[in-house]
């Protein structure tokens, strides 16, 4: 491993949060482990058999080209991808025995009429409200179920949604499954394998849905909960809480939950090391269009990170950590270069907590005005993974550029 800057993934506590996911909802049958964004930047190729080890029996990806890279990890996992694929590529589906997405009416016409000799498994994708991919006419939907169903070599493996909103104080959440439950209401779903509607916040924070028997894990499997509960015990939390139920019963929100039962714990942290320490005296100033402007004589470390890794140019003002204190990014964010203010108890070697620890992801992806999700999805595949079991590092997932 060349560069010292990398992601350093817990494969531990990857595999508990899947373990206790499994073991709490096991009232579902199939977990489907969302490893699309480069398996959210954990990294494909170590983690996804360890996924699997750990309860996931189904994958889903966004895209064929995403789908062959699972594939090549494992040979037998079901994968199923989220977005369609184009009909001229489907003998690479059957080949690699990819189940593909039939989001609307003429894209199922081009399935049919393609008139493949082989098998190939289908999910059916439902727009409950989000107006991306899926089926919003009911006798659209209600002809092409008819036509795929006579159709020998394409089996109707599953049906599901994806909720644009949800979360204890939804007020869509009735009215997108309601919209579900409409669609569908002529189709006997009790003759489709999997269905499934839920990924994390919904079956975190709603009870089952009846005629539910699969879940996607996504932000949940990485450990974090997507809509964070607070400590009940201080007033302020106990405060937000009364206004939930408050919400909750002015919006006409069915049954929620405030509790996951476990604890969810984050397997992501970023680490880097100084390349350069210098002094900058009072009036000078540090990185392009001289931003910052020293209004002292401070000393400065330069670490070798900057917008092409992942490290958002709104990062200026934001914290990292060294020694477990707390320290400033300063200056413009370079592409491959960044300033932290420190003081002289920092020592060229030491090592640059950029993600985790006492760097919350949370903290990082509000001061950049962003999700958690961006925040990794945008650690590229150039900085090497680094996989921990039990404290010791086993493997190593160089960059790829």
């Amino acid at each position: 491993m060349f560069r010292k800057t990398y992601v350093e993934v817990n494969i531990d506590n990857l595999k508990n949060n899947v373990k206790n996911i499994v073991n709490n909802y096991n009232k579902y049958n199939y977990f489907i482990g969302v490893v699309k964004g480069n398996c959210y930047g954990h990294g494909v190729t170590y983690v996804i058999n360890e996924l699997i080890e750990s309860g996931i029996n189904y994958l889903a990806v966004s895209s064929l080209e995403e789908a062959l890279e699972a594939r090549n990890v494992n040979k037998k996992i079901p994968i199923l991808c989220l977005e369609p694929i184009a009909i001229e590529y489907l003998d690479i589906c059957i080949k690699n025995k990819i189940t593909i997405t039939v989001h609307d009416y003429n894209y199922a016409k081009k399935l049919i009429e393609k008139n493949i000799n082989k098998k190939i498994k289908i999910h059916l994708k439902i727009d409950s409200g989000m107006n991306r991919l899926g089926f919003k006419d009911k006798n659209e939907l209600n002809e092409i179920y008819e036509k795929l169903k006579e159709n020998k070599n394409i089996e109707i493996e599953g049906i599901y949604t994806h909720f644009a909103t949800l979360g204890i104080n939804d007020k869509e959440w009735d009215n997108q499954l309601n919209k579900f439950k409409y669609l569908t209401e002529d189709i006997n779903l009790s003759e489709i394998p999997i269905v499934h509607l839920a990924k994390s916040a919904a079956f975190i924070d709603h009870p089952k849905i009846d005629f539910c028997n699969g879940i996607r894990l996504g932000i949940a499997m990485y450990g974090y909960d997507p809509n964070p509960k607070y400590n009940t015990n201080g007033i302020k939390n106990k405060l937000r809480q009364i206004k939930r139920n408050i919400l909750r019963k002015k919006n006409k929100v069915s049954e929620t939950t405030t509790k996951i039962p476990f604890e969810l714990k984050p397997a992501f942290k970023m680490y880097t090391e100084l390349i350069q320490i210098k002094k900058v005296k009072k009036g000078e100033f540090v990185g392009y269009g001289a931003m910052y402007r020293a209004d002292e004589d401070i000393t400065i470390g330069i670490m070798p990170v900057g917008y092409d890794d992942g490290i958002f140019r709104k990062s200026t003002g934001r914290y990292v950590s060294i020694k477990n204190k707390r320290y400033k990014i300063i200056g413009d964010v370079g592409m491959g270069m960044t300033a932290v203010k420190i003081d002289d108890s920092i020592e060229i070697t030491d090592r640059v907590t950029l993600i985790g620890d006492n760097i919350p992801i949370k903290e990082v992806a509000t001061h950049n005005g962003t999700s958690i999700y961006e925040t990794m999805c945008n650690i590229g595949k150039t900085i090497p993974r680094v996989y921990v079991k039990d404290d010791e590092i086993v493997a190593v997932e160089e960059g790829k550029f």
